[in-house]
């Protein structure tokens, strides 16, 4: 899945020790708002030291993140995770390619070889 817009806030960041394999993590979450006529928020998360670095998502940034959305049950309770696989910055206005180009204006004065004082050929 894919959502673009605009970071708007980057949580503080979260760290630990795994207790299974005593490994420390790290992980970063952001808020990013698209720019719909009713803008949506997404909260996802950056997982691993190496991926926040790599990724070096600032504030204000226009990004496309990829993600995977799963969801995890404690104490008869459900809560989705967002975690963020792939972050592309968007370079190019995606508004302008919905807007159709526009015609070339119609020229404003006659064409050079027209004569006024030329006789009408028409027919009719």
């Amino acid at each position: 899945m894919e959502f673009t817009g605009k970071i708007i806030a980057i949580l503080q960041p979260k760290g630990g020790v795994s207790k299974s394999t005593g490994n420390e993590w790290k992980a970063q979450e952001y808020v990013i708002e698209n720019h719909d006529q009713y803008p949506r928020k997404m909260c996802f998360e950056v997982f691993g030291a190496d991926k926040i670095a790599q990724f070096n998502i600032q504030m204000g940034e226009e990004l496309t993140v990829s993600f995977d959305i799963d969801a995890r049950q404690w104490q008869d309770r459900w809560f989705n995770s967002i975690r963020a696989w792939k972050v592309e910055r968007v370079t190019a206005n995606p508004m302008a390619e919905q807007v159709p180009p526009m015609a070339a204006p119609f020229p404003s004065a006659a064409p050079a070889d027209f004569a006024a004082d030329d006789k009408d050929d028409l027919p009719f």
